[in-house]
């Protein structure tokens, strides 16, 4: 059973999520390369890059999450090199039905936003007209059961 999950980012804990998939986080790079060469004979390398992870985050346009990650976007972009990198936490609740219930837990840190958020206008009433999406690449995010 899975339900009630969490994410922070900066101490600020979102609530206005649209539907669908609100967040997704994923790790876009192999953790470690394998080259086999002649007679069988198998080089292994670590992948350091592996380590990183991008959120792809859909919120409410002009909700108070919107404008808080507007105002950390505004943030990067007007002071690249002071920019304080991001840092938080993505909770999956996990229940067994016996009333258990276990954290799954995703430590992220040093996020920056990898693109501008993009906007659109439907006259079909396309509801995806009022999310805002947000791309942000963290440089580690390892994970935890308790």
């Amino acid at each position: 059973m899975s339900g009630n999950d969490s994410l922070n980012i900066n101490n600020y804990t979102f609530a206005n999520f649209s539907s669908g998939d609100v967040a997704v986080l994923s790790f876009p790079n192999e953790i470690a390369s394998v080259k086999t060469g002649k007679n069988g004979a198998a080089i292994y390398g670590l992948n350091e890059t592996g380590r990183q992870a991008e959120l792809k985050l859909r919120v409410i346009r002009a909700s108070a999450d919107d404008q808080f990650l507007l105002s950390l976007l505004n943030a990067q972009k007007n002071n690249f090199a002071g920019f304080v990198l991001m840092q938080g936490s993505f909770v999956k609740k996990i229940g067994d039905g016996n009333g258990n219930i276990a954290s799954d837990t995703y430590v992220v840190s040093g996020g920056v936003f990898m693109k501008n958020p993009e906007a659109k206008s439907n006259t079909e009433g396309d509801e995806q007209q009022s999310v805002t999406e947000y791309s942000i690449r963290f440089s580690n995010a390892p994970r935890s059961l308790s």
